[in-house]
């Protein structure tokens, strides 16, 4: 039985792919808990220095399953449990203390936005479509997208991109930071950030992305006491100790 996510593990880096190609890759209660199942193997692996997300077929995602919340008996419960599902994937992902970088290409909606901004660098194939989606179906955010959008693009540019639901193209997205970079094989560019990642100091790569991204949830002061205590336990890691010794001889 093909699995709704494949998670695989090759030289560092941990490749995770939606993988419901014949449906875009839409969001249904096995990818959402395959998608937590990933994130939660890949942060528990010594083996997984960095995450590779992709999507298989023609999209990256297209969103929440829309035929399964309107065949579902009581779509109200369903539709709630699997945003609840899914969030609980996209917030294990963006917990995680290793770099991410994202893949995307065909289209990225909805939901598929959430997942995508979990990433720290997003590279786009470009003929991308980035399309809200809610409020064409009368419904709102999940996956962490009312949070994570403003994040990336700006309040105003969001409420703008949300509010008119229209598609954004790759370049509009690249000019308002929903995205990082264009490439014309977005796969084998950011298989290049892996590995790039993969061999640097990547426990030091995963605790900045950690701090950059918790940095709005505490005071100035708490995330600066933060900051001192992470610098004074990461001086003594291997990891650094290596990377310091090799510059001082240098």
């Amino acid at each position: 039985m093909t699995q709704p996510i494949n998670f695989t593990i090759s030289n560092g880096i941990g490749h995770l792919e939606l993988n419901r190609p014949q449906a875009a890759n839409t969001v249904n209660l096995a990818l959402a808990e395959g998608l937590h199942a990933a994130a939660t193997a890949a942060a528990h692996d010594d083996d997984v220095r960095t995450i590779l997300l992709t999507g298989a077929g023609k999209r990256f995602c297209g969103g929440g399953d829309i035929g399964a919340i309107t065949s579902a008996e009581d779509p109200e419960a369903f539709i709630t449990e699997l945003a609840t599902t899914a969030d609980a994937g996209v917030q294990a992902l963006e917990a995680l203390d290793r770099p991410v970088v994202a893949a995307v290409h065909g289209a990225v909606a909805g939901a598929g936005l959430g997942i995508m901004l979990a990433a720290d660098v997003i590279i786009a194939a470009p003929d991308t479509k980035f399309v809200f989606a809610y409020p064409s179906v009368g419904l709102t955010p999940d996956c962490g997208v009312s949070v994570s959008l403003p994040r990336a693009m700006g309040l105003q540019r969001a409420l703008a991109f949300a509010l008119s639901d229209a598609p954004l193209a790759a370049e509009k997205a690249l000019e308002q930071g929903l995205i990082t970079e264009i490439a014309e094989d977005p796969q084998s560019r950011a298989h290049e950030v892996a590995t790039a990642w993969a061999g640097k100091a990547s426990a030091a790569l995963g605790a900045t992305r950690q701090m950059l991204r918790q940095s709005n949830a505490t005071s100035r002061a708490a995330h600066g006491k933060r900051e001192s205590i992470t610098i004074g336990e990461r001086v003594g890691s291997p990891e650094a100790q290596a990377l310091i010794n090799a510059f001082v001889s240098r």
